[in-house]
């Protein structure tokens, strides 16, 4: 059986673990604009830190038993070249794509790519919040043919 390359890129750690992420984060020129953009789209609580040197607050995605991680939100921290902070796109499961795409416009966002077919049993679609950061929203199991 041949390895795809995606298979071939995934190692393990020297320690022998794969390595998982733990932690996302969202910057925003605006957090105020961006808290109310994420609770309206995905209802996730937001708690300001005090004791952080710039503004920062918790994000919670869901309960503790439930899978997925938990993130933090901070204003946007142009860097000294004043390039704009390049991260990974993180992508939300939800229950109703077409539905979650018209929170996504309602809430001040906007659709950067149409849903996408994903093995025939996944819909994708790739969004940008009120502060232009890219997110990923993804129904699975929900047959594409």
């Amino acid at each position: 059986m041949r390895k795809s390359a995606a298979c071939l890129c995934l190692g393990k750690h020297q320690g022998g673990r794969i390595l998982r992420v733990i932690h996302f984060e969202i910057h925003a020129d605006e957090p105020e604009r961006a808290i109310r953009f994420y609770h309206s789209v995905f209802a996730w609580d937001f708690t300001p830190i005090k004791t952080m040197p710039v503004d920062y607050w918790v994000i919670k995605t869901g309960d503790t038993g439930q899978p997925g991680i938990d993130g933090g939100l901070m204003r946007r921290i142009t860097p000294m070249d004043s390039a704009a902070v390049t991260a990974f796109v993180c992508t939300v499961a939800v229950p109703d794509l077409d539905q979650f795409l018209m929170k996504v416009a309602t809430s001040g966002g906007q659709r950067t790519v149409n849903k996408l077919a994903i093995r025939g049993i996944d819909w994708l679609a790739y969004c940008k919040d009120t502060e232009a950061n890219l997110f990923g929203t993804l129904k699975a199991g929900a047959k594409t043919g």
